[in-house]
């Protein structure tokens, strides 16, 4: 499906060399979004690139801090991918409202918040100050598809 999204969240994503994939079909059954009233629910992304996850493994274990930020920036971005989907254009987006993360990680581990960065500094950069939001960062044991890291999204929308 091609998108026409030529408006101001476009180009911000190009100055940021930010290509939207197209957005992966779920997997179980659940729909990828849900638009209700003024909020848009993306449901939980893992870090898919072309088809594949990208970073499996667990933190503290097999996957780097540094690795995990970018797992994370991928989710964002695949999180993007859904809602630019559902909104035709990213510049429907009001505000962050929430991010949600799910770091698959070794007992041991406590890093969960800098993992999560990732995708909340990806958040910020593409929406600047309607990218600032609330967040809940968790550690899990495992991921489907041994993914490393899961986001999920509440976006206000216009």
């Amino acid at each position: 499906m091609a998108h026409a999204d030529q408006g101001r969240i476009a180009a911000r994503l190009a100055e940021l060399g930010v290509t939207l994939p197209e957005p992966a079909a779920p997997i179980a059954n659940y729909v990828p979004a849900v638009i209700a009233g003024k909020l848009l629910f993306v449901s939980g992304q893992v870090p898919m690139r072309e088809g594949k996850i990208a970073y499996t493994g667990k933190l503290g274990a097999s996957v780097r801090v540094e690795i995990g930020q970018q797992a994370a920036q991928l989710c964002f971005i695949n999180v993007l991918a859904q809602a630019r989907t559902v909104l035709g254009s990213l510049d429907r987006v009001a505000r962050v409202v929430r991010l949600g993360g799910f770091i698959a990680a070794v007992p041991e581990f406590t890093q969960h918040a800098q993992v999560m960065n990732g995708a909340s500094d990806m958040a910020v950069a593409v929406f600047d100050e309607i990218g600032r939001h609330a967040r809940s960062t968790i550690g899990v044991p495992s991921l489907p598809g041994d993914a490393a890291v899961e986001v999920e999204a509440i976006f206000e929308i216009a």
